[in-house]
């Protein structure tokens, strides 16, 4: 199953995040691949991120079989806020060069000619868009302009910002991957805009932002009658809501079981019940 932005590129309708990983990231991600994960999101911050592990983990799978043109791979630019001292740019380089520089390096780390998507990582600034935000995201549109990648995005963004990209931008976003908290309605209003502009939402945290929804009776009736786990719930919730959801499990068997949530269908009630369940 896919799912299609304005621009007429598709992706997989379930990604796998390698945050936090660390020295696990090249064997967790060719099991997440074996397992039947075909899409991957990485940062070139190494915080949060390995991303040359990552790309490790594409050099053994291609061995076996499964070659570049089979994933879709999506990294990020990630401003000098959210980096430590292992820059993967040159701080002193206005931002235009941080952008290329950076990109660069995911693409050696990637063994790859080219991206499915970039994505700031996030805005400068919490409120508005400032000067910083309007170059980097240029110098991204530039990417895509020159088919380096085949879509944009950002992440970590408010509603506000988001309208503001989609009118003044010359390339609005083609994917926003969010932190996703049931309290807020699951992100109703920034899914709203990325609804009516075409946008793929991405959503993450969907389970360790929400843990207290587990203890919901009506979530775990869900589990007992379509015989699944409270996450595969979740999932489905969120993917027959339009959005896209992040893994980032460590166990195979969830793996597994988290791409097979698609193989039930919640009810037009049910979703009405879970998209209000933490408010």
């Amino acid at each position: 199953m896919t799912i299609t932005t304005y621009n007429k590129i598709a992706m997989p309708s379930f990604l796998y995040g390698t945050a936090w990983k660390k020295e696990a990231t090249t064997g967790l991600v060719v099991q997440a691949v074996e397992a039947g994960f075909t899409a991957i999101d990485t940062a070139n911050q190494l915080i949060h991120y390995d991303e040359a592990r990552v790309g490790d983990a594409l050099a053994q799978l291609a061995q076996t079989g499964v070659t570049r043109d089979k994933l879709f791979l999506q990294t990020k630019f990630t401003p000098i806020n959210g980096q430590d001292h292992r820059l993967p740019y040159d701080a002193d380089a206005n931002l235009t060069t941080q952008v290329q520089q950076s990109f660069a390096g995911s693409l050696e780390h990637l063994h790859t000619q080219y991206l499915d998507s970039y994505v700031l990582h996030g805005p400068y600034y919490r409120r508005g868009l400032g000067a910083e935000d309007w170059e980097v995201w240029s110098a991204i549109e530039g990417l895509y302009e020159s088919k380096a990648t085949r879509m944009i995005g950002v992440s970590n963004v408010s509603a506000e910002q988001l309208l503001l990209l989609c009118e003044r931008a010359k390339h609005k976003p083609m994917v926003v991957q969010n932190r996703c908290y049931a309290a807020f309605g699951w992100d109703r209003e920034v899914r709203k805009i990325c609804r009516s502009h075409g946008i793929i939402y991405q959503g993450f945290s969907l389970l360790t932002a929400n843990s207290g929804i587990f203890a919901e009776q009506g979530l775990r009736d869900l589990a007992v009658k379509y015989q699944t786990g409270l996450a595969q719930i979740v999932f489905r919730f969120s993917q027959q809501i339009g959005m896209l959801p992040l893994t980032g499990t460590t166990n195979v068997q969830h793996m597994k079981d988290d791409l097979a949530c698609g193989q039930f269908t919640l009810t037009p009630d049910e979703l009405a019940m879970i998209e209000t369940i933490g408010e």
